[in-house]
């Protein structure tokens, strides 16, 4: 590991997805899989994910009320040319900080720019500005930062830029345990399996159970997907519900199973 791990400790963070674009439909939203799959594997769980539209108020709205309650918020969209990219000046008011021209990222910039002769104007160079004190996430792929103020991070929409700036990010983090998962497969319909389901997770109150019915080549399949930090409750839980089902005369599979199958 290359991050900061604290272990028993969980921390938390939220995602604020910013754009007009993500809510019409217009894009599909790439980037929160990512994210998710990366700050666990840091020890970071990531707890609440909001969609907001381009407007200043609802993205100072949400900022405030998500750096306030996780440990880490992270936003993606927003910090390009444009006159609708305001994701800068929205989480400057946010966290009461003066927007300013960062001169390290306009050096950057301008640097980029006249090595691929492209004019520098006043939107381009809009893409240096920060809250005042924010650190710059470096962004390898096309130069314009994003930057970190207080707890959040503030990253590209793009998938492929925004990758590159969360990788910049993971090894700064301080992450806590690590969430773990198990799983059985099996062929009973939810209704079937809902009151066993139910008791077991009564007894169980630490560990999180999920069911995802699904098809595979035409076969109804039922995915019971078990989470939490300690890997012998895990265990424990698994073994319930394999029996669960097996009572019911269904015919479970656990996951690791049917990795070796």
């Amino acid at each position: 590991m290359n991050y900061s791990q604290t272990d028993g400790k969980r921390v938390q963070a939220a995602l604020l997805i910013i754009g007009d674009e993500i809510l019409s439909g217009q894009t599909h939203d790439k980037n929160l899989p990512h994210i998710a799959e990366k700050l666990n594997n840091a020890g970071v769980q990531l707890a609440e994910v909001r969609v907001v539209p381009d407007v200043k108020q609802e993205i100072i709205d949400a900022v405030n009320a998500l750096r306030g309650r996780f440990d880490y918020l992270f936003t993606t969209g927003g910090i390009g040319p444009t006159h609708d990219d305001i994701t800068a000046e929205s989480v400057a008011e946010a966290v009461g900080r003066e927007l300013i021209q960062n001169q390290e990222a306009r050096r950057l910039l301008e640097e980029h720019f006249k090595y691929n002769g492209t004019e520098i104007n006043e939107a381009r160079l809009s893409m240096a500005n920060t809250p005042k004190g924010a650190e710059l996430i470096r962004n390898p792929i096309s130069t314009a930062p994003g930057f970190k103020v207080e707890n959040v991070y503030v990253m590209a929409g793009v998938p492929k830029i925004m990758q590159a700036m969360l990788d910049n990010i993971i090894p700064t983090l301080q992450g806590g345990a690590q969430k773990l998962s198990r799983s059985v497969l099996c062929n009973l319909g939810e209704g079937s399996i809902a009151q066993g389901l139910k008791n077991i997770q009564e007894k169980h109150p630490d560990i999180d159970i999920g069911s995802y019915p699904h098809y595979a080549r035409a076969n109804y399949r039922l995915s019971l997907v078990i989470r939490g930090f300690d890997d012998q409750q895990l265990q424990n839980v698994q073994e319930a519900v394999h029996k669960m089902i097996s009572d019911l005369g269904g015919d479970p599979i656990r996951g690791e199973e049917l990795d070796n199958r």
